[in-house]
This record gives C-alpha cells, sequence and structure tokens, in this order.
C-alpha cells in the first residue's frame, strides 16, 4: 500500500542511491501511483548541522535520537489509511449489546476505554467506509 524510502543523507552518494533504488522500483513494474506516492525520509539530519530539506516533503529524521519518528508514523498512519480506505473513529458503545463484538470481526480495533457508571466504552477503531455504512445502519443509535 506504501513504500518508506529511508535514506542516510550523510552517506556522500545519496544521491546516486536513490536513483539506484528508483530505478530498480520501476523496473519491478510497480503501480504509478506506489512510486507517485513514495514517502521520503532523510535519515541522520542529527549528523548534519543546519539541516535543510534538500527535496520537496522530505521528512526529516534522527532514528539514533527520535527526532521526527512521531511525524513520520503519523504520515505513514495517513497515507495508508488514504490507500486502503479505511478512517480512524472512536464510537460509544453499551456494553451490554453486540457492538462490540462486531467491532471485532469487523474492524481493527484499537483503544477500549470502559465507563463502568453507565456500562458503555468507548472504542477506538479503524474501519472501512463500507463496514462503517454497516455499523450504521445495525446500531444507529
Amino acid at each position: 500500500d506504501l513504500i518508506v524510502h529511508v535514506r542516510d543523507i550523510t552517506h556522500p552518494e545519496t544521491i546516486l542511491q536513490k536513483a539506484s533504488v528508483l530505478s530498480v522500483l520501476k523496473n519491478l513494474n510497480l503501480p504509478s501511483h506506489l512510486l507517485e506516492s513514495m514517502v521520503e525520509v532523510h535519515n541522520k539530519v542529527d549528523l548534519i548541522e543546519r539541516y535543510k530539506p534538500t527535496e520537496e516533503n522530505a521528512l526529516a529524521i534522527s532514528a539514533l535520537r527520535g527526532h521526527g519518528l512521531e511525524e513520520l508514523k503519523e504520515e505513514i498512519e495517513k497515507r495508508i489509511l488514504k490507500a486502503t480506505g479505511k478512517k480512524i473513529l472512536t464510537v460509544k458503545i453499551n456494553l451490554e449489546g453486540p457492538q462490540l463484538s462486531w467491532l471485532y470481526k469487523q474492524a481493527t480495533v484499537q483503544e477500549v476505554e470502559v465507563t463502568p457508571e453507565d456500562g458503555t466504552a468507548s472504542v477506538k477503531v479503524i474501519i472501512s467506509n463500507s463496514a462503517y455504512g454497516k455499523y450504521r445502519k445495525f446500531f444507529p443509535n
């Protein structure tokens, strides 16, 4: 669904390495949308004083220091959700009903926060548009 190209931006041949990787990917006859939506990641930016991205839309990270990793994770999540036609939602459910079981079968449940006082829970899920439509039809409230 997504190609993430992580480059050692400090390597003296980083531009040549990028060209080589792109050439190999093109020779694999991958769908053009994969190549066009590739996430470009520049690693080791902590080793370059006052680093400025040399390419538009490149994400700057330092895996060693953890710099930029949260932004990279968010970008990957956003692009995968878009590519797969899914979204992240939080729905409030009644724990006495079948909603939680249904969500576990039809979506990816990420988090369940139970409110014991009223027998409900907030459920964070990754769900397709079609599954969410079915959920709303089966559980209109």
